[in-house]
Formats: structure tokens, C-alpha cells, sequence
């Protein structure tokens, strides 16, 4: 394949695709907060959850060490949408205050879902999502170790995942313990717009209005340099030129 065949580009972001979680976890109160996330993906029994550390959420796990993991089907965006923009942090991080994150004590009650007790942990599970796991902190890691002033921004968060719980539409027949790939649909965020498996959004995202550059200053260290850090400048540049041509 020639070259020319591809074009640099720096994205803001890379959320290339990846199932929404709503995860659930325990506040001080002995409440239990809700929030959407999905950078997430799964290995066997084990869990790579990637959260601010100035998230409600991240801390709460920090804390006591367990979650409870629901996903949401393509059908969920409206009670997703309710919370996107939502922190149970008071005040509000200054982060999230420039992206117009509210503060809202009770997620369940504005997102209008129901919580049910877990068997393993004290966090709540959602009822109205097909597929609820709860789970324990394993480890948790600093990312963005290569930036000194990015450092810790961001947590890695591994967690073992105890118990599964589905709905029975989603088991396949004749099998214990399979899921149907045929029955399950998830909620897909890519470049924070939903998606599903089907063609075309299956909703518009509340997240969706919220500019991708205002993310680039968390990802990029004003201290150090790294090969690639100016690619966006650069193709900045080359856009406006081609434009200048064309016109």
C-alpha cells in the first residue's frame, strides 16, 4: 500500500470503541454513587478500568476496595445521558467544572434506576442493566508515569470479578454458562457518541457536545516532550494551508 495511502492525525481522545459501564460504588454515607465510564476491557475473571483520580468513583473504590460493574444494552442512553455530566465530588474538580459537570448526590434518583443489593459486595447492582458483576479491587497503578506533571491523573484500576449476574434472555441454550453473542447488545461510546451493533448512532450523547480538545490538556505533560506531541499543531498547519489553496 503506497504511502500517500495514510495521513497524520492527532486526536484529543482515542475512544475507538468500548462497551459503557455503569459502575456502582460505596460512599462515606453508605450510599451507593453511580457513574458512566467506558474505558474498560476484560481478561478471563479479570478487569482494566481506567478512572480520573478526582472521580467519586476512584475514590470510593480506593476506600473499600469494591465495585459492581453494569452494562448498560443499546436501549439505556437516556438514563446514561442523565448522569454523563454528573460527579458525586462537592465541590465540583476543576476539571470537570470547565466541562459543566454538576454535582448530584443521589445518581439513582435522577437517572431513574433501581438499586438491588449484591451478593458479595455492599455496593448496589442496577436492576434495569442485563449484565451486573460485582467485584474487588486487585491492584491499583498510576498511568502516565512517563509525564511527571500527568502523573497519577489517572488511575489503572485491575479488579476481579466475583460474580456475574444476567438477564436469562442473554444465556445461550443449551449451555449452562455462555453467553449468547446473538442476544446481547451493549451500549458502545466511540468518540463520545453512542453506538451499538448496528449501523448509525443509536442515540445522541450528552458527552457528544463537549469539545474533544478540551481533554488534550490532561494527556499532554507541560514539561516533557514526547515524539508526536506536536502533531496536532502540525496538522493544524496543514489544514488551514490546504484550505488556503482551495480557496
Amino acid at each position: 500500500m503506497p504511502p500517500s495511502s495514510h495521513s497524520i492525525i492527532s486526536p484529543a481522545i482515542l475512544y475507538w470503541g468500548t462497551p459503557v459501564v455503569l459502575i456502582s460504588s460505596e460512599n462515606e454515607d453508605g450510599t451507593s454513587n453511580l457513574a458512566p465510564m467506558s474505558s474498560a476491557w476484560w481478561l478471563g475473571r479479570s478487569c482494566m478500568l481506567g478512572l480520573g483520580a478526582s472521580s467519586k468513583t476512584a475514590q470510593n473504590m480506593l476506600r473499600t476496595g469494591q465495585c459492581v460493574l453494569n452494562l448498560p444494552d443499546d436501549t439505556m442512553a437516556g438514563p446514561v445521558n442523565l448522569l454523563a455530566d454528573t460527579t458525586g465530588v462537592d465541590p465540583v474538580p476543576p476539571g470537570k467544572l470547565e466541562r459543566n459537570y454538576r454535582f448530584v448526590h443521589d445518581k439513582w434518583a435522577r437517572a431513574g434506576l433501581t438499586p438491588q443489593p449484591a451478593d458479595f459486595v455492599r455496593p448496589a447492582r442496577v436492576l434495569e442493566c442485563p449484565v451486573q458483576m460485582e467485584c474487588e479491587v486487585v491492584e491499583v497503578n498510576d498511568m502516565r508515569k512517563d509525564l511527571p506533571d500527568r502523573t497519577g491523573l489517572v488511575k489503572a484500576i485491575e479488579v476481579r470479578v466475583l460474580r456475574v449476574h444476567i438477564f436469562p434472555a442473554l444465556r445461550m441454550a443449551g449451555h449452562p454458562n455462555r453467553i449468547d453473542p446473538d442476544r446481547w447488545r451493549p451500549l458502545i461510546m466511540s468518540f463520545q457518541d453512542f453506538y451499538g451493533l448496528r449501523d448509525g448512532k443509536v442515540a445522541d450523547s450528552v458527552l457528544g457536545r463537549i469539545s474533544e480538545e478540551k481533554y488534550r490538556a490532561f494527556t499532554k505533560s507541560g514539561v516533557k516532550r514526547l515524539s508526536g506531541d506536536d502533531d496536532d499543531e502540525i496538522v493544524a498547519r496543514e489544514t488551514f494551508f490546504e484550505r488556503q489553496v482551495v480557496l
